[in-house]
Parts: structure tokens; C-alpha cells; sequence
């Protein structure tokens, strides 16, 4: 009814102004705001009444549940000090000479009546003895007083406890009788009925006791189970009203002192109390808030119709053009700043569909652009913090965009400090030289990972609209293959040499000494000629190696091939090595050593180069030792040599290319290509190889490779 009244009145008010024809372009935006504001003070009245009324409310509301959480807690405070009391009263009957003879005699006939005589009292319900664990007497009400003496063992001298088929929890105390540990007198008190009682009594306020037990088997959900359930939640109390009760109440959940719920407290006081002495002042206020609402709103929505309507639709206009949506025309209509505004806002479509238009395009052309260089670009502000990183930037820098953007650049891109500690940044920095010169171009060494420096060439431009940038190449790898280059070319020049310019020497000593020589001295020189020889060819051939590795020439036969043969082949090739540094080989293979499979040539090689490498770093007169044994599907071969080793041997490192030992050699170094090739001839074959220091001190490696195949 109330609804359709105020739609008549609304409707019949809207027909009476348009009947009026008010045009609202002929009066300013501050008048229609003068006449809204009557509204809102009429509006604010009704408001005001409204939220006196609520607050009156509130605060009475907080009166009832305040009130019935103080009774509460005085109750269970009673609670507390009835278990204080039943221990006081447990240790003035264990005290007594009488009982204690009574006790001592073993005269449980008079004990029962003696306990029913000391027990006999409003504030004990029932009581027991114990005796080395066993029952001797009770009296009063019959209780589980084994399941009790369990909860007291566990509690101490005051318990409470809820035994098993019990309809009440009880609270208790226990005290040692006399001087004999197995002795024990228990008094018990139930939280029945009675003792709610008394504690309404005490309180003023009705309280009840509920059995925890009996609570959490009972299968009902109601108002108090919610509130018992958010008490026990809350660990102390909660406190709700209960409008379908007409209740206040408030939930306290007992605890044992072993952290068990025991039972539940539970304070109810009737709301009509409370809403009585606030009703009618309500009432009154709400009279008075109900008229002036009702005209403040007629006013309201009135005036609001004529002013926020045209306003209306132009904010939902301008709010989608706001997401974007050009599409959408602005209305034109309501008041004389209203019109305008929307005449502006339309003007300023129209521009921005232009503009957004050609900003796409030339975005689409940039972005075309940036992506598709090879090189990094970046964009700083004035204060060289990055508004901008193509791709090729951040994963030459290894960073995310979004992660880069908003930070210093120096910061980003980690430029190594010079010898002084100082950054480039503060000295050297080429996007503050750009600003000066124009343009800079610096070559910049870079810490981006754990790892080596990078070499980058950074181009800066200069500064267009407060940014500024740059363009960033990585010459690392570029600057790499230089420096391998120009260290192989020079290897390969001092290797050659040094066996050249030996075999020159021997034979001029030959030409000029050929006539008076003796024959040892002739064969020594041609001895040293055939060791230089060898030299050579076996750098030659682990060039041509290298290549055919690189270039993916390396192809591996399978067939059975003989360890014995490979290492004897191995033994012609390098002998002259092993005699003139006076070594000697010792060969220990298994006659029943089986086959691997693999290519004879390519693991000659390999033993080859192993025992070269061998005697260039063992010591003169020592012996170079080979082996095998079958490891399950495996041959295991190794060539040891008492050398001192390498600093490297753990990490591996020395089967890296072109690598070259940190420490002395004992004869000028080869091209640090040898393991290189053994490790990846092996692992064609699809074995394994690895080198370490033995028990004995001497350095092995061990190659794994695939017995044929029975």
C-alpha cells in the first residue's frame, strides 16, 4: 500500500511541473543545486531521526547483551570458587585422625558411613576413596568414580570431568589421606539443575548447565547451538540476541584444566526488558522520521529528475568513452553548463577518434620496427631511469620488461667498474655525453650474470621529449671468436716452430757432421727427427679432428673391436715419446677382456692422444700404467701416470676446448684439443670418460665403453 501510494504522489507531482513546461536550460546548474539542497536538508532530518533511533537501539542492544554477559561470568565464576571450596572441604575430611583409622584399619564397613556423614552437604554430591587404585567406599550419588579418577590422575587436586553415560558434567577435588601415597579421598559436585539454580539465584539472571557430551550427540541445530558452537570457537564466550526467543543470551564454555570441554554455561535474559524502556521514544521518532522522509523524498526524487537526468546520461556516455568506445555520441540537454559540457565533450570525441587513429598506426609501425631489429633498444628519462625495453633488450640484459621499467639504468645493465671503483655511470656515462654531443657511441663491459663480463657497443641519441635512446649490441660471443682466433693461430705457430726449428737444427748437424760423425750420434739425430715428425702429425691430425667434430663430419663404425690390438697399435705410435723421456709403459689386460664395440681407428686415436698426454706430464724414468676390467655390460679402460695432475682435474674442465692447465707443463703445451677430441670420440661411441687422483697419488682416466653384444 505504502509503495503505491508514494508512485501515485511521485507520478501526479512529474505531471503537475510538466504541465508548468519548466525549461531547466534556462536556469543555472547553481540554482538547481540551491533547491537539491533543500531536499538533502529535509532528507537529513528523516536521517537524523533514523540514526537516533538506530543508535538508541544499538545502545541498548549492547545493555542486553552486556548485562547477560556479566551474569555469565559471575556464574561461572561461582563455578570456580564452588571447586576451590570442594577442595578445601576433600582435605579437611583427609585430614581427619578418624578417617585416616578408619582408613588404616581396613574397615570398610565403617568407612562408607563415614563418608556418608562428612559428604552430607548442599555443596557435595558424592564422594569416594581410593586405595592403591582400587575402589574401598562411596556415598552419596553413584558415579563412574574410575572414569573420574582417570580425568583427576590427569588434572590434579581440582577436576572436572563429563564421564561416559553420565547425564551431568561434574566438578571435583582430590587429596592424598595422610602420609599414604596409594590413599585417596574424591568429592564430587554435578552441574545439575539444582546448582543452575543456585546460580540464577545469585545472578539474577536465569542460567542453565549444559552436558558437553550430550550437547556434541545431540543432533539438533538451533539459535543455542550456534551460539554454544561459537563460544567454544572463541575458546571464552559468546554473546548473541535471539530475536525469535525474544532472548539474550550468552554461551561460556567450562574447560578442564587439561584443556577438555567439560559443559556449557548458558545466561539467557528476556529482550522485552530491555526494548520496554526504549519503545516508546522509538516510536515517537519514528513517526516524526517516517513524515519528514516521505516529503523529503517526494522532494528529492522531484528535483532530482529534472537536474541528474540529462547529467545522467551524459556520465554514461562519457563513461564509455572513457573504455574506449568512440563509437558512442554525446547527448546534448539539461542546463546551460550541462548543454555545454556536452557540446565540448562531443568536439573532444571527434578529436581523439583522429588522434587515436594515427597514434595506432605509427605505435603498430614502432612496434613493427623494434621487434624486428637484432639489436636492443631501451628509453630513459632524464634521470636515466628506463621507461622502455624491446625484447631483444631484456633477454640480452636477462631481465623482464615490466620488471626493468621504473629503475635506474646503470642499476639494469650492471656496467663493470674501472680500476678505481668507480661506475661508468658517474665518469663515463654516454647517454649524458649525448646530450652534449648530440650522439655517443661507448663499448661497455657488462656483469649481467655469475659468469664472465659481456662486451656490448652502446649508441646513445639524443634527448626527444625528456627521453632519451639507446641502442645496445652484444659483441661478446663476436669479441670470443677474436680472442680464440687470434690464441689458436698463435698456438698453432708456436707448436709448429718449436718441432721445426728442432728438426732444422738436427739436420744441419747432420749436413755439416755427416762426413765426421759416428753412427750412434747420426741415429740419435734421425731419432730426433722422427720425434719431431710425430709431433707434428699428431698436432696436424687433432686439427683435422677438430674441424671434422665441429662440422659434424665425425662418423663412428660399429664393430667388435679388440682393447688389446688398440692399445698395441696405441703403445708403436707414442713409443718414441715414452723413450726419450725414459718411461716405461706396463700393460695389465685381462686375457679374457671382452670386445667392445666401437671403431678401431677412432679409439686408437683415443688411447693415442691418453698416453701422449700421459707422458708429456709424468715425470722422466717413471712408469705409465694401462688396464681394463669388465664392469657388467661395460669395459672399463684406464691410463695412469704419477704425474702431480692438474688443479682442474675435479671440475672436468680439462676436457673443454682449446683448454691449456693452469699449472707448469713439463714440455711446451699442446693445443689443449687432445681430451676435447677423446671425450667427444667416447662419447660417439656412446661411453663416458673421467679423470681423478688415485689413493697412490697418480692421475687416471677412465674410459667406459659398450661390450659388443654376444
Amino acid at each position: 500500500m505504502i509503495d503505491r501510494f508514494f508512485s501515485y504522489m511521485i507520478d501526479r507531482i512529474q505531471q503537475f511541473i510538466d504541465g508548468l513546461q519548466i525549461d531547466t536550460s534556462r536556469a543555472s546548474l547553481g540554482v538547481w543545486i540551491a533547491a537539491i539542497n533543500v531536499a538533502i536538508v529535509l532528507l537529513l532530518v528523516g536521517g537524523i531521526s533514523i540514526s537516533a533511533i538506530g543508535s538508541l537501539r544499538d545502545l541498548a542492544d549492547q545493555q542486553g547483551k552486556s548485562r547477560v554477559q556479566l551474569a555469565g561470568a559471575m556464574a561461572r565464576e561461582d563455578i570456580r570458587r564452588y571447586s576451590e571450596d570442594a577442595l578445601t572441604h576433600v582435605k579437611g575430611v583427609a585430614e581427619r585422625q578418624t578417617f585416616q583409622r578408619l582408613l588404616a584399619d581396613r574397615r570398610a564397613s565403617t568407612v562408607g558411613p563415614y563418608l556418608r556423614r562428612s559428604c552430607n552437604s548442599d555443596a557435595i554430591a558424592s564422594c569416594a576413596v581410593f586405595e592403591g587404585g582400587a575402589l574401598v567406599a562411596q556415598a552419596g550419588v553413584e558415579l563412574p568414580w574410575e572414569l573420574i579418577a582417570t580425568s583427576a590422575a590427569e588434572q590434579g587436586e581440582r577436576f572436572m570431568a563429563v564421564p561416559v553415560g553420565s547425564q551431568y558434567a561434574l566438578l571435583g577435588a582430590s587429596a592424598q589421606v595422610g602420609g599414604a601415597t596409594e590413599r585417596r579421598l574424591y568429592v564430587a559436585r554435578l552441574l545439575d539443575p539444582r546448582m543452575a539454580q543456585i546460580l540464577s539465584e545469585r545472578v539474577g539472571t536465569q542460567i542453565q548447565l549444559i552436558n558437553y557430551r550430550l550437547f556434541i550427540e545431540d543432533r539438533k541445530v538451533d539459535d543455542f547451538t550456534r551460539l554454544h558452537s561459537a563460544g567454544l570457537s572463541d575458546g571464552r564466550s559468546a554473546v548473541a540476541r535471539l530475536d525469535e526467543l525474544d532472548l539474550y543470551a550468552a554461551s561460556f564454555p567450562i574447560f578442564a584444566v587439561s584443556g577438555e570441554a567439560i559443559a556449557f554455561l548458558e545466561a539467557r535474559l528476556p529482550s522485552s526488558d530491555i526494548d520496554a524502556s526504549v519503545g516508546g521514544l522509538a516510536k515517537r521518532l519514528l513517526v516524526t522520521a517516517i513524515i519528514l522522509a516521505a516529503l523529503a523524498v517526494l522532494a528529492g526524487i522531484i528535483l532530482g529528475r529534472q537536474v541528474t537526468g540529462p547529467v545522467a546520461t551524459l556520465t554514461d556516455a562519457v563513461e564509455k568513452l572513457g573504455h574506449g568506445d568512440f563509437s558512442t555520441s554525446i547527448p546534448f540537454g539539461g542546463t546551460k553548463e550541462v548543454g555545454k559540457l556536452s557540446r565540448t565533450i562531443e568536439d573532444m570525441r571527434n578529436n581523439l577518434v583522429e588522434l587515436t587513429g594515427t597514434l595506432r598506426r605509427r605505435e603498430a609501425e614502432a612496434q613493427a620496427v623494434l621487434t624486428g631489429i637484432v639489436e636492443g633498444v631501451y628509453a630513459v628519462d632524464k634521470s636515466r631511469v628506463i621507461r622502455y625495453l624491446n625484447p631483444q633488450a631484456a633477454q640480452l640484459l636477462g631481465v623482464q620488461a615490466h620488471e626493468a621499467i621504473g629503475r635506474f639504468c646503470g642499476d639494469v645493465l650492471k656496467p663493470c667498474r674501472d680500476t678505481n671503483g668507480v661506475r661508468p655511470c658517474e665518469t663515463n656515462c654516454p647517454i649524458l655525453r649525448a646530450r652534449f654531443e648530440g650522439s655517443s657511441q661507448v663499448t661497455e663491459r657488462l656483469q649481467l650474470t655469475e659468469g664472465p663480463p659481456r662486451i656490448t657497443i652502446i649508441t646513445s641519441s639524443s634527448p626527444v621529449d625528456d627521453l632519451q635512446v639507446q641502442v645496445i649490441r652484444d659483441e661478446t660471443e663476436l669479441e670470443g671468436v677474436r680472442r680464440a682466433r687470434d690464441s689458436v693461430l698463435v698456438n698453432i705457430s708456436h707448436e709448429f716452430r718449436t718441432p721445426l726449428a728442432a728438426q732444422l737444427a738436427s739436420i744441419e748437424l747432420l749436413r755439416d757432421g755427416f762426413d765426421n760423425m759416428s753412427v750412434d750420434q747420426q741415429k740419435e739425430l734421425v731419432l730426433s727427427l722422427e720425434r719431431g715428425s710425430v709431433r707434428l702429425q699428431r698436432l696436424i691430425d687433432n686439427l683435422l679432428e677438430s674441424v671434422r667434430i665441429e662440422s659434424g663430419q665425425l662418423s663412428i663404425r660399429h664393430q667388435a673391436v679388440a682393447l688389446a690390438e688398440v692399445v698395441e697399435d696405441a703403445e708403436a705410435l707414442v713409443g718414441a715419446l715414452l723413450t726419450q723421456r725414459r718411461q716405461r709403459l706396463e700393460v695389465d689386460l685381462p686375457e679374457d677382456l671382452p670386445n667392445v664395440d666401437g671403431d678401431g681407428p677412432r679409439l686408437n686415436q683415443v688411447f693415442v692422444n691418453l698416453l701422449a698426454n700421459a707422458s708429456k706430464f709424468a715425470p722422466e724414468d717413471s712408469v705409465v700404467r694401462i688396464g681394463a676390467e669388465q664392469t657388467g655390460e661395460f669395459v672399463t679402460s684406464w691410463v695412469e701416470d704419477e704425474g702431480p695432475g692438474v688443479p682442474e682435474i675435479d671440475s672436468n674442465s680439462i676436457f673443454d676446448r682449446f683448454y691449456r692447465s693452469g699449472g707448469q707443463e713439463p714440455e711446451p703445451g699442446g693445443l689443449g684439443l687432445g681430451l676435447w677430441i677423446v671425450k667427444s670420440i667416447v662419447e660417439r661411441h656412446g661411453g663416458s670418460i673421467a679423470a681423478r687422483r688415485t689413493a697412490e697419488g697418480r692421475t687416471r682416466f677412465e674410459v667406459k665403453l659398450r661390450q659388443t653384444a654376444e
